[in-house]
Parts: structure tokens; sequence; C-alpha cells
């Protein structure tokens, strides 16, 4: 079981599996919305359990996709590409130790340019 919540615990979940390797997105939205790069985990829906929904905001990123967050403190948790058996949910949110490391890095020819990517983790144009 993983645990994990917002910076000011109104919105918490709980995942009921292990946690694959997370992917760390360097495209122009994810790095808008969390401020770098975005780091999360994708996981099964049936396996995590959200709770404090009132607090929880969507915001519809793309025709396809929407990024949940706290309307609270701000905190930006979940991506969501929706008709996916699976969602997103930060790396950043969960409560410690997750039991996982880095495995990918992905559109990292949208990067940033005041950081180099040297972990050695592969990367991904796209």
């Amino acid at each position: 079981m993983h645990t994990g919540s917002c910076l000011c615990g109104a919105v918490r979940f709980e995942v009921s599996a292990a946690l694959h390797p997370p992917d760390a997105c360097h495209c122009t939205q994810c790095r808008k919305q969390s401020g770098h790069y975005w780091a999360s985990t994708d996981v099964l829906r049936t396996d995590a359990t959200i709770q404090g929904g009132d607090a929880l905001t969507w915001f519809q990123s793309s025709e396809k996709v929407r990024r949940g967050f706290c309307s609270r403190c701000g905190s930006a948790l979940f991506w969501d590409a929706m008709h996916r058996d699976r969602i997103a949910i930060a790396m950043g949110a969960f409560d410690r130790p997750t039991g996982v490391t880095l495995g990918l890095h992905i559109f990292v020819a949208d990067k940033g340019d005041y950081y180099d990517i040297g972990d050695g983790v592969q990367q991904n144009p796209r």
C-alpha cells in the first residue's frame, strides 16, 4: 500500500499495488504546470483510491488529457488521459518510501534550457 497527499492534506490517495518506475516528462505543458518537469507513475484506476474530492479540481489541458490539482494549496497531483485504464500520480506527492527509481525521461526535446539531464537514465526525444 502506498499513500500520499497534496501539500495541505485536503486531497489524499492510496495505491494498493506496487508502483512502476516513474517517468520524467519535460514537455512544455508539464513544465508549466509543475514549474520544472513532471515525474509520475501510472497506476491502474482500480488500484487507486482518491479522497478529498471536494478539494480536487481538474484542468482540461488538451482534448484528451486533464490535470488534477488541489484547489486549496495548488499541488499538482494527477495527469489523466481519459479513456485509459490508468492515471498518472505525481511522485512528489507520495509518502516515502516509494521503493522505485526513475525509469525514463520523455519529451527531452522540449526540456528547459536552464538544466541538463545527467543521471544516466534513458532519454526519449518525444
